[in-house]
């Protein structure tokens, strides 16, 4: 039997914030931009299009966690680097989701690929329709990590919301990389 004095004060449990109680959730969406002003998509099986994403394990960044949403090449997932963090908070924990973008992949390469979920396949649309076909959350993810992409700079969102805007290109570099695309 128990005695009283082993058990919990009432309200012992409310020292520690109600919505953080949990480990937080941490995934990656991959941007894999397809040349000539394409990107890749997965369409599911009920007709539905999402991006490419995967869960990041511990002790593992975001860009080696992108290399498993998305196989086939035998270097790997070009991966360039990280353009938006999103963080929203859940009831009970928090979400964060890297969203990494990839160098230009050519028309070989995107057959090559396949996504580690058999009911998703793989599909390129022009980068306009590509993004009408997502859900709004994923669609704003996108938008918002092309344009990071192309100004060299790291956006923190914070539950939808521009939260702040980190520089990673000198502006001397980023002059020279617009012009290229």
């Amino acid at each position: 039997m128990t005695s009283v004095a082993a058990l919990p004060a009432p309200g012992a449990r409310r020292g520690a914030p109600y919505e953080n109680w949990r480990p937080p959730i941490v995934g990656v969406t991959v941007l894999a931009i397809v040349r000539n002003g394409r990107l890749l998509l997965l369409q599911l099986h009920d007709g539905s299009y999402v991006l490419p994403t995967s869960g990041v394990e511990d002790e593992q960044s975001p860009e080696e966690a992108a290399q498993g949403a998305l196989t086939g090449l035998l270097p790997g997932l070009p991966v360039q680097r990280r353009v938006v963090v999103d963080w929203v908070q859940m009831r009970r924990r928090q979400v964060f989701t890297h969203v990494v973008v990839t160098e230009p992949l050519t028309g070989p390469e995107v057959r090559a690929l396949t996504y580690r979920d058999p009911r998703a396949d793989v599909q390129v649309l022009p980068t306009a329709r590509a993004l009408a076909m997502l859900p709004p959350r994923a669609q704003l993810r996108a938008v918002l990590g092309l344009q990071a992409a192309s100004i060299g700079a790291v956006l923190h969102l914070n539950d939808g919301q521009i939260a702040r805007v980190e520089d990673v290109l000198p502006r001397s570099a980023r002059s020279r990389t617009s012009g290229r695309r």
